[in-house]
């Protein structure tokens, strides 16, 4: 009826327990990450995957806030339980300048668990001789102190978690 009244690019209220996998493929720790500013946590502590999929997941619901629109290769999120994260497909991969890669959201974006942030060609990638392990930080956790992050598993997509709260 009245339209114009229905909000929109709203957070869903829910509570955020823990975050799900971004892409299927092997979990490892960030300090086995081979890129000194992820290994060193400087921007935050977290997970990465080398990733047998080829679409980023988001893993949990929110807000982006941030995207690279020239490289394509990273967003940042803001959860609905204020958690702010950082996606960061491959290691060294914005020198490939967006090739390779699909940027599918917008900064302001609202997503849901399971939504598609990026595509990208692996293999391609790869050729090119970048890693594609792709790093989850915790950039700003918020009001949470007790996080535990899930590694030296095999993990599916939307399915395994991969830290929690």
């Amino acid at each position: 009826m009245f339209s114009f009244l229905k909000k929109k690019n709203v957070l869903p209220e829910e509570k955020i327990v823990d975050l799900k996998a971004f892409l299927t493929g092997k979990v490892i720790s960030i300090e086995e990450v081979e890129d000194e500013v992820f290994s060193s946590k400087a921007l935050g502590d977290g997970v990465a995957i080398v990733p047998t999929s080829n679409v980023l997941k988001a893993p949990a619901s929110g807000e982006v806030t941030v995207t690279m629109e020239d490289s394509k290769h990273a967003v940042g999120m803001k959860l609905a339980n204020g958690i702010e994260i950082l996606l960061h497909v491959g290691l060294d991969t914005v020198t490939l300048g967006g090739e390779g890669f699909e940027l599918l959201v917008k900064v302001g974006d609202i997503v849901k668990t399971g939504d598609m942030l990026i595509q990208f060609d692996g293999d391609f990638i790869k050729r090119k001789g970048f890693s594609i392990t792709t790093v989850l930080a915790v950039t700003d956790p918020g009001e949470y102190t007790n996080i535990q992050y899930l590694s030296g598993i095999d993990a599916n997509e939307e399915e395994t978690v991969v830290v929690k709260f």
